[in-house]
């Protein structure tokens, strides 16, 4: 009698990590492949003029105005936490008008364009990907096919410029409100004045850092609809399909925004 586990069991158990390893591999390529033949057949819809201006449009104003009320609800609370937080522990031998250079890099650089991508991740990228999978599950993609019409043209591109054009815009005003209420909840819990509080931002600011946020904004509201999109299109199963696959889209949206949020200072603030 045997005391021990046989040899194949030995085998399937040891081969267990480089199974999930290529498992990975495979879905990784799967997904790069399906997302450069997103791409390529995006811009060749705009290149050849088969995208409709008013498409853009409705999704600008779904995407950008809509958004709108939750992007300045989260700037204004993000101006206020940062300067609340850097007025407590600038009380000591810090000058107090370092805060007003604080508030301004913190949000111009950083909680401007993270916490609005991250806004429009919840409710633009999930909308977009439960939208475009119901049309999948529905049929309704086929349909198109079948009628010689191009769905990349119709349905991916539109959103996908609409995007890149929105997500600065959202962004810049985000920087804008953020400072404003740093600068009077400065006013309000430490009594740093307003020409103090813009003295010392001017003390290290830099012209680029402008360019820096709206280059941060570019790249997510490019990465936000594109990931949406192809998250969207290979949605099967069923309402409980397009459930999974809006989650695992949110994940997979938020996570790239923040490994892009981790690439950008080595690569340009060095």
């Amino acid at each position: 009698m045997s005391n021990g586990p046989s040899s194949s069991t030995l085998a399937r158990s040891a081969s267990r990590p480089f199974q999930a390893v290529g498992k990975l591999s495979l879905s990784v390529a799967e997904h790069a492949g399906q997302l450069a033949l997103l791409l390529g057949r995006s811009a060749r819809a705009v290149a050849t003029l088969q995208v409709s201006f008013r498409s853009v449009l409705q999704q600008i104003y779904i995407m950008g105005a809509q958004s709108i009320p939750i992007v300045l609800v989260t700037a204004v609370l993000a101006g206020i936490v940062t300067s609340q937080q850097g007025g407590y522990q600038f009380t000591g031998a810090i000058p107090l008008y370092i805060l007003g250079s604080v508030v301004v890099e913190s949000v111009i650089l950083e909680l401007g364009p993270v916490l609005t991508a991250i806004v429009l991740v919840g409710r633009v990228g999930a909308r977009v990907t439960a939208e475009l999978g119901t049309m999948r599950v529905s049929e309704q993609i086929e349909a198109f096919e079948a009628m010689g019409r191009d769905p990349i043209a119709i349905l991916a591109a539109p959103r996908i410029l609409a995007g890149i054009i929105v997500v600065p815009i959202l962004v810049a005003l985000a920087d804008v409100v953020g400072i404003i209420a740093g600068m009077i909840a400065a006013r309000l819990t430490v009594g740093l004045g307003f020409d103090a509080f813009l003295y010392g931002a001017r003390l290290f600011w830099h012209t680029f850092d402008l360019g820096y946020s709206l280059v941060k904004a570019l790249t997510f509201g490019f990465a936000i609809p594109v990931i949406a999109v192809h998250m969207g299109l290979r949605t099967g199963g069923g309402a409980a399909g397009v459930g999974r696959t809006t989650t695992g889209s949110v994940m997979f949206m938020t996570l790239t925004v923040l490994i892009l949020d981790a690439i950008f200072p080595p690569l340009l603030l060095q």
